[in-house]
């Protein structure tokens, strides 16, 4: 089907930048970890990577899925905060698999709210927590890994694979850089959960503990994620910081030292958001054009897109991008809301940068019999001199 092109005259309007702002991008700084990336949250558009697919274990980075599995089940209603949760022995503090690592203090025998325990998992990185919400949601920490990779695969996580709820070493427990941003992604549009990962501190059972994201306290524009660490994992940080509305997400994976993953850390969101800018081009259902409908009881239909539309780009080049709506020359009722009728490009210096389908943002119907009839003369003879 031949399709007709339409020029958006007037759909991106942004300030002018200076000339000394339309500067190449220079390279990105040298990371010392395992494994790193850099993501903008909103785009998706992966600014720096490094073995960013290496599939590597995770330490506690892996109470960012159980803490993602729990958010869900807040959300779809399965659970409530106020749910009091009976600690097992397994989940108990003093559990000899617990030993020297991180942990709520959570006591067999006693009831402590869901609520809590998500603190637990995320502020004081607890994997006596971990136990409990995972034996809590799927009754054993087996069941639940399963429900993890089940989250994981839906995800598109294409390098993890999840045993445990907490993180400890298994040969056939790891993660990648690039999932990990994924799943921060994805923690980030539970805004009322993410709020915990913000919290510097948690007091249960008399005892304090403190966030172990120590950029918490030097970064105000840093309001999460997780840290994890243990020998085969080394020093791993996920963290989000928030600039003038733009976010990033950034994973390091196998640093040396709690400085230096805090340090790295630093660097890569530094280099993100002082060369970097990302755009809201377009709001979901908002109408970008109309298109004539044939044989349809309305001349028209609005289109739109289904999503909202981000770009992330160098800074001091929005002036520079070129958007084009490619609509389909002939439409013909009935017409389906949210079909897909046509697309929407956005280019920079010649690149196509965004590609997403115009849908239909209503519906619309056939016709009358005799709509239908003098709109399909009209259309033979257009094909015949077409």
């Amino acid at each position: 089907m031949k399709r007709l092109v339409l020029l958006i005259v007037s759909a991106l309007v942004f300030a002018s930048h200076a000339a000394a702002q339309q500067s190449l991008v220079p390279a990105p700084p040298a990371i010392s970890a395992s494994g790193y990336l850099l993501m903008d949250a909103d785009s998706g558009e992966v600014l720096i990577e490094h073995n960013a697919d290496e599939r590597l274990p995770p330490a506690s980075l892996t109470k960012l899925m159980t803490s993602y599995v729990l958010s869900y089940e807040l959300e779809q209603g399965q659970v409530s905060n106020s749910d009091l949760v009976t600690i097992s022995k397994n989940a108990w503090a003093q559990n000899p698999i617990f030993t020297g690592s991180s942990l709520m203090w959570i006591e067999v025998g006693k009831q402590v709210t869901l609520g809590d325990l998500h603190k637990g998992v995320v502020i004081s990185s607890g994997n006596d927590a971990s136990v409990a919400v995972a034996e809590y949601l799927a009754g054993s920490e087996d069941a639940f890994a399963g429900i993890m990779n089940q989250h994981a695969q839906m995800l598109g996580l294409e390098n993890t694979h999840f045993v445990n709820s907490h993180g400890l070493p298994h040969p056939e427990h790891y993660t990648s850089a690039r999932d990990l941003a994924i799943l921060a992604r994805a923690i980030i549009d539970f805004p009322n959960e993410y709020a915990l990962y913000s919290e510097k501190e948690f007091v249960y059972n008399n005892i304090r503990q403190n966030n172990r994201n120590g950029l918490l306290w030097t970064d105000p524009s840093v309001d999460g994620l997780k840290t994890g660490h243990t020998n085969e994992a080394g020093y791993c940080l996920v963290t989000s910081a928030k600039r003038e509305g733009m976010r990033l997400i950034s994973v390091v994976m196998g640093a040396s030292s709690e400085r230096v993953r805090e340090r790295e850390t630093q660097k890569l969101l530094s280099y993100g958001f002082r060369y970097f800018e990302t755009h809201h081009l377009y709001s979901a259902g908002t109408e970008l054009t109309k298109a004539k409908v044939w044989k349809g009881g309305s001349a028209d239909v609005a289109l739109g897109v289904q999503d909202d539309v981000y770009l992330t780009i160098p800074r001091g080049k929005a002036d520079d991008l070129d958007a084009q709506l490619i609509v389909n020359e002939v439409l013909t009722a009935p017409i389906a809301a949210d079909s897909e009728y046509g697309e929407l490009q956005v280019s920079l210096d010649g690149k196509l940068e965004v590609s997403v389908p115009l849908v239909a943002l209503e519906s619309v119907e056939e016709g009358s019999i005799f709509k239908r009839l003098w709109d399909s003369i009209v259309l033979f003879f257009l094909s015949l001199v077409s």
